[in-house]
């Protein structure tokens, strides 16, 4: 296999920092609020599939930028999950 170049991986840590930044507010902001209103649980679910494939796909591939930053979402995507499911069906 190839080496990357330095512009391979100035982009893996550019994509990694930037769903991390993107995506940590939103759930920073739904522990704290615990408002789940405005999520799709269907939306969410599909994500949270999404990134457990690429963690999937990181660990085949060796690929840490897929690893890292995937696990990170999947977390959140948990954690998400966790407070939407209590707040639609438990909290009635």
């Amino acid at each position: 296999m190839e080496q990357p170049t330095l512009l391979f991986e100035i982009c893996g840590w550019v994509a990694t920092l930037g769903l991390i930044f993107g995506y940590l507010p939103q759930a920073i902001q739904t522990i704290r609020t615990r408002n789940t209103d405005g999520i799709s649980l269907p939306g969410f679910i599909s994500m949270a599939i999404g990134c457990f494939a690429f963690i999937v796909q990181g660990i085949i591939s060796g690929n840490y930028y897929l690893m890292i930053t995937n696990s990170i979402t999947c977390i959140c995507s948990v954690i998400i999950f966790g407070i939407k499911m209590h707040n639609d069906y438990f909290k009635k």
